[in-house]
């Protein structure tokens, strides 16, 4: 069976009253129900882990290469902008990432154009909405 990681970064706990009109109504628990069923219902162990703290996120992703997690699947938030260390992390483990973000970075201000994650990760998908999750969790089970 597939395990896959889902992680969220800074502020993504605020889903579904954040700036909705970027960012939606659906919650974050909205989101993890569905892509741990969706994972489910394809053959697939789909775990999720949230944290506004830097280190906690890096923490869960050294834990990833000793549990048997095969894919991550993460949106850093305003992390993705700002962390070597997180990148790092990512890179340090080996275990294919995709890039998520809710909304289209490249239309948003400038500071957001830049990803320290997109350079070491197989894929990244924004602009979608949390649609793109499920975009991501699709693509991985795809590939077998």
């Amino acid at each position: 069976m597939k395990k896959i990681l889902v992680l969220n970064g800074p502020n993504l706990n605020l889903l579904g009253t954040r700036e909705p009109q970027i960012y939606g109504a659906d919650t974050l628990a909205d989101v993890e129900r569905g892509l741990i069923e969706q994972g489910a219902r394809q053959g697939a162990e789909v775990s999720c882990f949230q944290s506004n703290h830097e280190g906690a996120l890096i923490d869960r992703i050294h834990a990833a290469r000793l549990d048997g997690t095969h894919w991550i699947i993460i949106n850093p938030g305003g992390l993705t902008h700002t962390s070597v260390a997180l990148r790092d992390a990512l890179a340090g483990v080996a275990i294919p990432v995709v890039e998520v973000h809710i909304s289209n970075i490249h239309k948003r201000e400038e500071f957001r154009h830049h990803s320290f994650i997109t350079a070491i990760a197989e894929g990244m998908i924004c602009g979608l909405g949390v649609k793109g999750y499920k975009a991501a969790l699709n693509w991985i089970l795809e590939r077998g």
